[in-house]
């Protein structure tokens, strides 16, 4: 790529990081479909990164640092979906805490009498990204470790003693 077009390129980026524009980052869905469809993937998610972390173990590829690594990914990401379908559950009751501003950044919750605690492992719950980034962080440690590696899987590491 020669100095012109990387200029071009980089005054186009420049301009586009410019002009204000609305992103979104919030997923709505629909009543009830909606959400059952995107608890099932949370479901689904679960079991296929079970399903992982068993093979994986079966396969003793734990030996070997970058199945390790994306083992560690694979658990965060379970304990990951299951917070994720618990706060889901806890959000959509409406008997255990009003919400008030919901979508801005003065919103708060005020719990009913008695369920004071469902409102604070709601809260707590809501931090999921404490779990989903250190889970990319190691699928991204897992993958560069494989890829600088020196051993790659091969028909031999499936047979088992």
């Amino acid at each position: 790529m020669n100095i012109g077009r990387l200029t071009i390129i980089l005054i186009c980026l420049f301009a586009a990081m410019g002009v204000p524009g609305g992103a979104s980052a919030t997923q709505v869905h629909a009543e009830p479909e909606g959400l059952c469809s995107h608890q099932l993937g949370h479901g689904f998610f679960v079991v296929s990164m079970g399903v992982l972390v068993y093979w994986l173990r079966g396969r003793r590829l734990i030996r070997h640092k970058g199945w390790r690594y994306l083992q560690y990914s694979a658990i965060l990401f379970v304990v990951w979906n299951l917070d994720a379908i618990l706060v889901h559950y806890l959000e959509n009751r409406d008997d255990l805490f009003m919400k008030f501003s919901e979508g801005t950044l003065h919103a708060f919750l005020q719990p009913y009498p008695g369920r004071e605690w469902v409102t604070v492992l709601f809260y707590l719950g809501k931090m999921d990204h404490l779990l989903c980034v250190p889970a990319i962080v190691f699928l991204y440690l897992a993958l560069r470790q494989m890829i600088r590696s020196p051993h790659r899987f091969s028909p031999q590491d499936d047979e088992r003693p």
